[in-house]
């Protein structure tokens, strides 16, 4: 793992967040601490975001090694770090696009539902929740970003039963909206998320603080019993 797993650089009104880790872009806390510093270099009024990993691999999810390390304390503080980073992601400010370059697992299908647009890559790719097949109950940040996005006759499929999805069929379930081959991903993500970076200031913000007040008192609530756990 590198000690920049993830870097931000700028196309015109988009920031853009890539994520490359050189394995499987695994959130740890390393992760999750560099994306919450770039983030504070994305403009809060203008703009849009662009986040994607590299061709293959979107992400992998938690550490599971911090996970079954053995330091308990290690695996909250990681984990509570990476549902900060989902709420952050979920209420970002400004429009937020998902460019999903390859596998997105656990964590990884959640940062897609946390995104305003969501383009996956063509190829054998999966989206899976997968929590429930590896003996890990799903919390409520997690669950409450599910709901929000993946469709209702999809979420016990989804999240419940942790079913492995194409990346074709993740349009169906709500992981994705659309999906275009490899070569095309960033030139289209980044035609949307200029489209995006056009919605007005404050409106926007205002609009979506509307519609995620409820969930979102329930995401941090949650979130904050964890970090007083750890």
């Amino acid at each position: 793992m590198t000690d920049q797993p993830a870097t931000l650089t700028q196309e015109g009104d988009v920031s853009i967040i890539t994520l490359d880790d050189g394995k499987a872009n695994v959130f740890s806390a390393n992760m999750s601490s560099t994306i919450n510093r770039l983030l504070d270099d994305v403009p809060n009024d203008k703009g849009s975001l662009l986040i994607t990993g590299r061709p293959g691999l979107f992400s992998a999810g938690f550490d599971l090694k911090t996970i079954q390390g053995g330091d308990p304390k290690a695996a909250i503080e990681m984990t509570t770090a990476g549902f900060k980073l989902l709420s952050r992601i979920y209420s970002f400010p400004r429009p937020v696009v998902a460019a999903s370059s390859g596998h997105a697992i656990a964590l990884g299908a959640f940062v897609l539902c946390c995104a305003d647009y969501r383009i996956g890559a063509a190829g054998n790719f999966i989206v899976q929740a997968n929590e429930t097949r590896n003996g890990m109950s799903i919390p409520t940040p997690i669950l409450e970003i599910s709901k929000s996005r993946i469709l209702k006759n999809h979420w016990y499929r989804a999240i419940l039963n942790a079913e492995a999805y194409s990346i074709a069929d993740s349009i169906d379930a709500g992981y994705i909206d659309e999906v275009v081959e490899p070569e095309e991903l960033m030139t289209k993500s980044l035609e949307v998320a200029q489209d995006l970076a056009t919605l007005s200031h404050p409106h926007y913000k205002l609009t979506k603080d509307l519609d995620q007040k409820e969930v979102l008192e329930r995401i941090n609530s949650s979130i904050d019993t964890m970090s007083k756990a750890s």
